[in-house]
C-alpha cells in the first residue's frame, strides 16, 4: 500500500482571517460556515485542503506551538507573469505583505512570494514562456 497525498492543514490564529485570505486567492470556501472548529475544502483533482483554529490542535496536542520560519510553502499558478503581477498587486492592496516582489526566476517562472494572515509563505508563479 502506498499512502496518498490527499490534505493540506493550516494551522491558524485567526480562521476568519486565513479564510479571507485563500478565498481572495480564489479558492471558493463557503461564507456560510456556523462551524468553524474544523473547515474542509476539496481543491479541484481531489485534494483538499483544510483549514484548523490553534484552539483546536490545542484540544488534541495540548504541546503545539505555531512553527517559526516557512519549510514549506503553498503555491498558486498564476497563468502568466501579468497575472502573478496583478493578484500580488491585489493582495498588496488589500493590505497583506510580501515576502519577495515579482521576480523573473532563473528557472523560468515569474515569481512572488506573499505572507498569509499567519506568516505563512505562499507563492504565486507563472511560466515566462
Amino acid at each position: 500500500m502506498t499512502p496518498k497525498l490527499s490534505v493540506v492543514q493550516i494551522v491558524t490564529n485567526d480562521i476568519d482571517a486565513s479564510l479571507a485570505f485563500y478565498r481572495r486567492l480564489g479558492l471558493a470556501v463557503p461564507e456560510d460556515l456556523t462551524d468553524k472548529s474544523h473547515v474542509a475544502y476539496e481543491l479541484p483533482g481531489g485534494m483538499s485542503i483544510s483549514w484548523d483554529p490553534v484552539e483546536t490542535v490545542k484540544s488534541f496536542d495540548p504541546d503545539f506551538t505555531m512553527p517559526t520560519g516557512s519549510g514549506l510553502a503553498l503555491a498558486f499558478d498564476c497563468a502568466t507573469p501579468a497575472g502573478v503581477d496583478e493578484i500580488f498587486c491585489d493582495l498588496m492592496d488589500a493590505g497583506y505583505q510580501a515576502k519577495h516582489k515579482p521576480w523573473d526566476a532563473f528557472w523560468g517562472m515569474r515569481y512572488a512570494t506573499v505572507l498569509d494572515p499567519d506568516g505563512y509563505g505562499v507563492d504565486l508563479f507563472a511560466p515566462l514562456k
